[in-house]
């Protein structure tokens, strides 16, 4: 058998030197890395190294969920994932069904462009543009609802709107992009499906349901696994953008927490700590929701 692979890779030696970059890639950056892991169990010291700071067990895991801000940390970090998942990962579903449902091709590109666009803009202007919009003084949002006989709100100032904000400029930035994968998905769906619903009567919206969303399922199904794979993580740098004294309790989430603890003030094994924590629950959401997947809708990552 050995011999047998030697010989193989011998012949195609240069589809196996095409490894070389992904596998030193993995190797570098996310194997390399987890050497470093031993800090969030030990007082790590720089100029003692990591073998030369002292152990220190569960310590700093045990000071996390001691302190006052574990709870405020955990909620806002669940419930901004939690919505983002039930509200924003369907929307780039429907979006692609719109967009291969339409007949007029002109119009269906359009609506392309218009929903990617937003994808490339960066996070920076995204969260400039939202204060200009939501300013309470001149944005024309406050503008319309004064209009109307409202008083003016200072949204990004508010943690009661923190959530809101972010997670619907999140939909507003991705959908389109996100919706890429399911209108190729759509595209591969056997034509003569749809004929032979057409001819039994199925009407647009039957057909969505009984050979469009079938044909797609293991699509979904695969997006939903590594969705729910990062579902602790959020991106730090649009909350650390928005984020202010009077939204914190809205917005202090474990990422920007890790940041502004770990990078800012230099307590790397207790952040270190943290975001070891935060990757187990990943990792057990990711075994728990692909087993799931596995008995329920045969499809799974593995």
């Amino acid at each position: 058998m050995g011999s047998r692979l030697l010989t193989r890779m011998a012949r195609r030696y240069d589809l196996y030197l095409m490894l070389l970059l992904p596998i030193a890639w993995y190797l570098i950056f996310q194997y390399g890395p987890l050497y470093g892991l031993q800090i969030a169990f030990k007082n790590f010291v720089p100029s003692k190294g990591i073998l030369g700071s002292r152990w220190v067990g569960f310590d700093h895991f045990e000071r996390f969920f001691d302190s006052y801000y574990f709870g405020r940390l955990l909620w806002n970090t669940l419930t901004i994932n939690l919505f983002s998942l039930l509200i924003a990962f369907p929307i780039p579903i429907f979006l692609a069904l719109i967009v291969t449902e339409i007949r007029s091709k002109s119009f269906s590109k359009w609506l392309q462009n218009v929903t990617y666009l937003p994808h490339f803009i960066s996070v920076v202007v995204i969260v400039g543009i939202l204060s200009v919009f939501l300013s309470p003084t001149s944005g024309p949002v406050n503008k319309l609802i004064e209009a109307f006989g409202g008083s003016p709100i200072s949204f990004m100032e508010s943690a009661g709107w923190f959530k809101t904000i972010y997670i619907s400029s999140n939909i507003w930035q991705s959908m389109g992009w996100q919706s890429i994968i399911y209108i190729a998905a759509l595209s591969g769906v056997n034509p003569q499906l749809y004929e032979a619903a057409k001819m039994d009567g199925a009407s647009r919206l039957r057909r969505i349901w009984h050979v469009s969303l079938p044909g797609i399922i293991p699509v979904i199904v695969i997006l939903l696994i590594l969705d729910v794979g990062h579902f602790m993580n959020i991106g730090f740098e649009k909350i650390l953008l928005m984020q202010n004294n009077l939204n914190l309790d809205s917005s202090d989430v474990i990422s920007t927490f890790v940041y502004t603890t770990g990078v800012l003030q230099g307590e790397y094994s207790y952040t270190a700590a943290i975001g070891l924590f935060n990757s187990v629950i990943n990792l057990i959401l990711l075994l728990l929701v692909n087993r799931f997947a596995r008995k329920t809708a045969e499809t799974s990552l593995w």
